[in-house]
Parts: C-alpha cells; structure tokens; sequence
C-alpha cells in the first residue's frame, strides 16, 4: 500500500469535493450529506426519514451526478408488486417464430436506488429490495442476477403517524447501514432554497468521480484503516448495551427496549468510524468516532416495546443514555 497520509489526503478531498457538488443543490442538511456519503463509501444503504418535499430526491440524483452513477427512482405506493422493483421475465418471439423466455430488468437494476416512500408499499413488496440490498443480486424464475457495483439503496419514508404507512420489517431495517432523519430547514436555509429554485440560473453539478473502479477503491481505503482492540471492545460493548437482557445494559434498555441492536450494528459501527476517521486526517480510528457513528447505526436497529412507545421513549434516547455511561 502507498503512504497512508498520502491516501488519508485522497479521501479527504475527494469526499470534500463530492460534498461540495451535492451543496450546489442542497441547501444546508450538512449532517444528512454527510451521513449519505459515509455510507455510500462504505458501501452501506440509508434511509431517510421526513416528511415530503424536504429534497431526498434531489440529493440521490445530485449524488449520481457527482459520482457519474446509473440513477434510478422507485415510487412505493400500496399496489406496487415485486416484479415492479425487479424485473421479470418476459415471452418473445423470434423470427422464426420460436418463443422463449427473456428477463426485462427493473429499476433496481442501478448503482443508485431511490425507493422512495418505502413505507407506502405493502411488505410483500418491500421485501423485494432484501435479497438486492444483502446479496447484490435479484433470483427471477431461477435465475439469478448480479447488480452492477457500486450499488446503493436509498430509502426515503414518512414518519410512521402519518396516514396509509406500513412499518418496515426489522429484517429489511437491519439492512440499512445509517438512519437519518431529515429535519425542516431553518428560515435561513428557506430563504437560499428560494433563491436556487426561483432564479433563472440553475446551478451545474460537476462530475468528481468519473468511473466505478475509483468509487471502490476509496472503499477499499476504508477497510484497510486499522481498528485497536480497545476501541473495537467499545463498539461491541455500545451494542451490548442495547440488549435488555446483558447484565451491561442501560437502565432505559432493561425498561423500554424489546429487542438491541444486531451484528450488522456493530459492523456499521466500526465501518462508519473508519470514515469518520479518515475525514479527520487520522489513518486510525478512535473512541469519539464509534460514538460519532453510533445515533445514525443504532437507532433503527433498536426495537421499543410496549411500555417504551407508550411513554414516548425512543431508540435515540437509549442511545444517549449509553454514551453518556
């Protein structure tokens, strides 16, 4: 391997500059920009959590445009089937008047899928996107199919309250490398997004990335950070926490939780803090990382019971217990 500062600067930049191309178009929401090309780095899916019109869309599409990535969009509503998201095969006829069977992709045949409002859909249907997002294919009639790599999910929902929402699957949650959740934008942030989108002049995204080989190798880069066992025993113990029933579970885990966070919560963990590491000019990562990492790892791995949603307690606030411990 080369030098590593030399590699550290590499990433650095490169994600400081994609970054700066997706602020072209959105205004403020630095944590969930950051957030999305954590986990498009390290090869995770996100999805995000806000009401309508808040530019979920327009982030993924402007992503696409920085990193020169097939974009595709899937709307979830309640009659969508799985052969929508999937593809399906199809009888055709050749000239000689011979049938056969030929597989049609669908849309989630991408590097970058926005399914958006994926709880609108039923969970049959969401379930479609579980062997894409696990595997990095689809299996049809027998068949499977390889997705093209790199190869992102990005998840947009409304939040549970409102009306005509199915929740998602704790497998199909468990897949997601970040959680984030998009909040409304202050006035000032409201007063830039006027200017961009009511002015003649539009602004022009530029390609940083122009080719698939350069988007994994800079994911590569991001597993070769060396890990100390202490600060791994610290991810494991985040998650262990978690669980009502360790013996080093928090007060409100015992009390308010049903289910704590998987093995993939800690693999996101330790993935996520190596980024935040690199961003941070270290070629290692650190307590502070881990902990950086573990709202957007944990919170939709974390499973309330009964008497957590009865009191309004939510999975963040677990989680700020146990890093305040």
């Amino acid at each position: 391997m080369s030098d590593p500062a030399a590699q550290v600067d590499r990433f650095r930049s490169t994600f400081a500059r994609v970054r700066d191309e997706i602020g072209k178009m959105i205004v403020g929401q630095q944590d969930i920009v950051e957030g999305v090309l954590a986990a498009f780095f390290a090869g995770g899916h996100v999805l995000l959590e806000g009401v309508p019109g808040l530019g979920k869309t327009m982030l993924v599409r402007t992503l696409g445009e920085a990193v020169n990535l097939k974009f595709a969009r899937i709307q979830f509503t309640p009659d969508l089937m799985p052969s929508d998201i999937v593809g399906t095969n199809i009888i055709v006829e050749d000239e000689r008047g011979q049938k056969s069977f030929r597989f049609e992709p669908g849309p989630v045949f991408a590097n970058l899928v926005l399914a958006d409002e994926i709880n609108r859909a039923t969970p049959k249907t969401q379930s479609a996107l579980l062997e894409a997002m696990q595997e990095n294919h689809v299996t049809v009639g027998g068949t499977q199919h390889p997705l093209a790599q790199p190869f992102l999910v990005l998840a947009t929902q409304n939040p549970i309250e409102m009306e005509g929402t199915y929740p998602l699957p704790e497998a199909q949650l468990d897949r997601f490398f970040f959680k984030l959740k998009v909040l409304f934008p202050s006035a000032d942030d409201l007063h830039a997004i006027l200017d961009r989108t009511t002015a003649a002049e539009k602004p022009v995204v530029e390609t940083v990335l122009h080719d698939a080989s350069e988007i994994m190798a800079l994911r590569d880069l991001v597993r070769q950070v060396p890990v100390a066992r202490e600060v791994q025993a610290y991810a494991v113990d985040l998650v262990l926490a978690t669980h009502p029933a360790e013996a080093r579970a928090s007060a409100m885990a015992k009390r308010y939780v049903r289910y704590g966070a998987s093995p993939r919560g800690a693999q996101t963990l330790i993935l996520a803090a190596k980024i935040y590491a690199l961003l941070d000019g270290r070629y290692h990562v650190a307590k502070d990382d881990i902990a950086k990492a573990a709202p957007a790892a944990l919170r939709h791995r974390i499973i309330m019971n009964f008497e957590g949603e009865a009191e309004g307690k939510s999975s963040d606030d677990v989680i700020a217990e146990i890093l305040a411990r």
